[in-house]
Order: structure tokens, then C-alpha cells, then sequence
């Protein structure tokens, strides 16, 4: 889905108090970035934000970070938190593959959220679920590994079933039609800007797993 290009992206992202502009610095200093030593859970691919911005007004115990590559997305997210005060939210522009980087073992969740699906072979290493993404997050977690994901995409979900399972992960829940299942799917209630208007369209299928490997 394509969305208008955030305009000031660049201002709108060097003044709010919600975007981290030196990531790297604060590499296995989060929990002191924070001031607390709450889990931490990041969002990859957050787009407008509303999902990550949702899921820490729900839970004010878990800090949030949010991370997307697009400025314009990354501002226009930064925009809808004026005046509003959550202190267990973050955001950072940057590309996921640099994650290991950023963050040492210290991630207990990732959420994906309607990942870019890369349905040609040739791109295959650039979905999130790929083994070289499997194995950069080993290096963030901070020691069992959980991964939720969602997804409108059959192929991406199917390949990241297949993906997870043979990294040694287990699924806690798996479900084909996220928002009609007869007990309900923790969460399932907040949204990405992406899902919202895709519900819009018609009766279609949202794909979810819940993923864990413990140690």
C-alpha cells in the first residue's frame, strides 16, 4: 500500500523526543535508556506506527521500540505522538539489518507486522524470516527467542512457517484467519495502519504465528 510522503521529514524526525538519533550508543544500555529494567520488545518494519504506538499505551510495563526504514513513515509516526506522553516508547530509523548493532542480548520480543513479502526467489535473503535474519536476531535476544508475526501475504506466511520451524522454533499459536478465530488472539485488536485498511476491503485472511524457541 502506498502512502503520501511525509513532507519536513527530516525537521520532524530531528525534533521529537520519540526518534533516537544515536542507536548505537546505547547498544547493551537500554534497559539504563529506559530507566528501568522492563522487558523490551521492537516492532521491525513499523511503518505509521500504529501498532507499536497501540501496543505501548496497552502495556506502560513493557518498553517499545519501533523500527522502519522509510523517513517519511518514521515521521509521520513521530507526528501522531505530539502531546501524548508514553515513556515506554522509541523509534528508530534505520535498516534491520544493522539491528546487531544497536542492540546487544538484551530483545525479548520482535513483532512483524506485515513484513514486505519479497515473493521472487532472487530476494528471498531480504524476508525478515530468512535464516540470516533468524540468525541476526540471535544475536539481540536476550536469551529464549520469541517472534510473533502477521501477515495478509499465503507465500511469505507458508515460507516463514517452513523458515522458523527449521531454526528449532516452536509455535505456540498459528492461526489462518487472525480476526475470526473463536477465541480470541491476544492483541489481535491492535492493528497496523496496513491492516485496518485491508480489513476495509472485504473478508480477507490475516495470517499469525506465534513463535518461541527456549533455551
Amino acid at each position: 500500500m502506498e502512502y503520501n510522503k511525509e513532507m519536513n521529514a527530516s525537521n520532524i524526525l530531528n525534533v521529537s523526543n520519540y526518534i533516537v538519533k544515536n542507536p548505537t550508543q546505547y547498544k547493551g544500555k537500554w534497559n539504563k535508556f529506559f530507566n528501568n529494567n522492563n522487558p523490551i520488545h521492537i516492532e521491525l518494519g513499523m511503518g505509521r506506527g500504529n501498532f507499536i504506538i497501540g501496543m505501548a499505551k496497552a502495556y506502560p510495563k513493557i518498553n517499545f521500540i519501533g523500527i522502519e526504514l522509510n523517513e517519511s513513515q518514521t515521521a509521520y509516526a513521530a507526528g501522531r505522538l505530539v502531546g501524548q506522553n508514553l515513556p515506554n516508547l522509541k523509534m528508530i530509523c534505520m535498516n534491520a539489518n544493522d539491528l546487531y548493532l544497536v542492540f546487544g542480548k538484551e530483545v525479548d520480543t520482535i513483532y512483524l507486522t506485515f513484513s514486505e513479502p519479497w515473493p521472487k526467489k532472487i530476494d528471498e535473503s531480504k524476508r525478515f524470516t530468512h535464516v540470516n535474519y533468524l540468525k541476526t536476531y540471535d544475536r539481540i535476544f536476550k536469551k529464549n527467542k520469541h517472534i510473533i508475526m502477521k501477515t495478509d501475504n499465503k507465500g511469505l506466511f507458508a515460507y516463514s512457517l517452513e523458515s522458523l520451524s527449521q531454526y528449532w522454533y516452536s509455535f505456540k499459536r498459528v492461526s489462518l484467519d487472525l480476526h475470526h478465530e473463536e477465541e480470541p488472539i491476544p492483541n489481535s485488536n491492535i492493528l497496523t495502519d496496513f491492516e485496518a485498511n485491508y480489513q476495509k476491503e472485504g473478508n480477507k485472511p490475516i495470517y499469525y504465528v506465534d513463535a518461541v524457541y527456549e533455551d
